[in-house]
């Protein structure tokens, strides 16, 4: 299928260079299993999971960390999948956290296992959260996510008593899915005290559900807001992603907009690049080039290899995503990581 026309007409390039663009950011997938299966991440029926031997050991990731420090990396998210689905998760970000020259480690879950895990991942040193909502009525979120909505939603009421720095909502726009759950959401993001980040659907595992009926353009969220409350933009820069955050001013609310699609200068500060969990390095997330470092890993770890190929991952990182040049997604998004 092809990509909604609206968005075909949008250029394909903003004329962004990589050389602008330093990387320090590692997005690290741990696992390619998920206990739910949204819409826009991971197809109902899909079963096609990767081997157990082909996923990275834990100590083989941390080699590739400790590589990625010594080129510059500071930041890491752990990702998925649902990476709390993993076993001794816990000790990893912990081990994560210890590594001399990381200075962040955020943690993206769907929020299923918070309540369960909240205070040994506190114990361990992490103290900075993702957490993807999409609704807060319980069936609109089951239509999106084929999950429960009530163990997320006290998974994070108790992450906030634990005095984790930073967490924040990420939500994905789905016309005719969750336009009506935008305010109640903030609201309820606002009376936690944290931020929330609407984010535009993008191809990620079916083209399917980038058709015009199904894109709700963050331009569209901002506009609505607008009518109700202004939008004060904060200049300090929350994280080390692409979002765009504002203030509401009435309520007190901090939104984020995250628009792949829409946003023409979307990749030109993009400082990021992904680590599947079967040891692939993704310089972006639309481009479909990896570069394999299991040569690098197994039998042994040899760093000295490992430099070469991640150097390699990074002079080969594209300038712009493909998304809007009718990208047809050859792995779903569970087994790239988010």
């Amino acid at each position: 299928m092809l990509l909604a026309p609206s968005l075909q007409s949008l250029p394909a390039v903003s004329g962004s260079t990589p050389l602008a663009r330093p990387v320090d950011y590692l997005r690290i997938s741990v696992t390619d299993r998920c206990n739910e299966r949204c819409l826009y991440c991971l197809p109902e029926h899909f079963q096609a999971w990767m081997p157990r031997d082909e996923i990275l050991t834990y100590e083989e990731i941390l080699a590739i960390v400790e590589v990625a420090v010594e080129r510059g990396f500071k930041h890491f998210r752990v990702t998925g999948g649902e990476p709390l689905l993993r076993r001794d998760i816990c000790y990893f970000l912990r081990e994560l956290v210890r590594t001399p020259g990381v200075e962040s480690v955020q943690l993206s879950t769907n929020g299923t296992r918070l309540l369960e895990l909240a205070e040994a991942l506190h114990a361990g040193g992490l103290r900075r959260l993702n957490v993807s909502l999409d609704a807060l009525d319980p069936e609109r979120y089951r239509a999106i996510t084929h999950g429960d909505v009530a163990p997320v939603l006290a998974g994070l009421r108790h992450v906030k008593t634990l005095g984790f720095s930073s967490i924040k909502l990420n939500t994905v726009l789905i016309r005719h899915k969750n336009e009506q759950e935008i305010w109640p959401l903030i609201e309820f993001a606002a009376s936690l005290q944290i931020p929330i980040r609407f984010i535009e659907l993008m191809p990620v595992s079916l083209t399917e559900m980038l058709t015009e009926e199904n894109f709700l353009p963050v331009s569209e969220v901002m506009a609505l807001l607008a009518k109700t409350d202004k939008l004060i933009p904060l200049e300090e820069k929350m994280g080390h992603g692409p979002a765009k955050y504002y203030r509401l001013k009435k309520t007190g609310a901090v939104v984020g907009f995250i628009g792949a699609l829409t946003n023409l200068h979307f990749c030109e500060s993009c400082n990021k690049v992904r680590l599947t969990s079967d040891g692939q390095l993704r310089p972006c997330l639309g481009h479909h080039g990896e570069f394999d470092l299991k040569p690098a890993l197994r039998p042994v770890v040899d760093k000295a290899e490992l430099r070469v190929r991640l150097d390699q991952a990074l002079a080969e990182k594209p300038p712009e995503h493909e998304f809007r040049n009718n990208w047809q997604p050859q792995r779903i998004m569970t087994a790239i990581g988010g």
